[in-house]
């Protein structure tokens, strides 16, 4: 045996390792499917919302303004009509399958994924189960990705955290464009 090749120890630590690594791949690769088809798991869901403990957590869905007071709790009637005449009233589906679709909106957030109990259900490929919501607050309109596989764009900027959505700009979830419309 010559002391260039390696030795058999060594050569049967890395097939290990290399088998190793592949099946933390394969791991990897089925949870992302999993979540994508049936949604997130219930720890991972508790993170989202800021319920869980450690590095995990992400921020709340709706940024918090401790100076300001807490917005009454009727909808657009009781705000100033100046910002009642630039909150939105409607989603506008502009492109893909549901393009043309007008969803009327209320003080309650708005779902947007394949799966059925969404507000907005899409029927795209690119779209995940649950995908993103839209969230109300303070006269304003904020998206946030919930975790999704192919990401939310807000006007070309990928949303990694909750970001106002002005008028008429476009939200692109796969090859759905959303916008907001008075």
């Amino acid at each position: 045996m010559s002391g260039s090749q390696p030795s058999d120890l060594v050569l049967l630590v890395v097939k290990i390792s290399f088998l190793a690594l592949l099946w933390l791949f394969v791991l990897a690769a089925v949870r992302a499917v999993r979540a994508d088809m049936f949604g997130p798991t219930k720890r991972q869901r508790q993170n989202v919302q800021g319920l869980g403990h450690g590095a995990a957590a992400q921020p709340a869905p709706v940024p918090a303004h401790p100076a300001r007071p807490a917005p009454p709790p009727a909808g657009p009637q009781n705000a100033p009509a100046s910002r009642r005449a630039r909150t939105p009233s409607k989603l506008v589906v502009t492109k893909g399958h549901l393009a043309g679709t007008i969803l009327p909106l209320g003080p309650a957030p708005v779902t947007i994924g394949r799966a059925q109990d969404s507000t907005l259900v899409l029927e795209d490929d690119f779209a995940s189960a649950r995908h993103a919501r839209l969230v109300p607050h303070d006269g304003q309109w904020f998206v946030e990705d919930l975790g999704s596989t192919n990401g939310t764009y807000l006007d070309r900027t990928k949303v990694t955290s909750p970001m106002p959505v002005p008028l008429g700009a476009p939200v692109r979830i796969g090859k759905t464009v959303l916008e907001l419309h008075r």
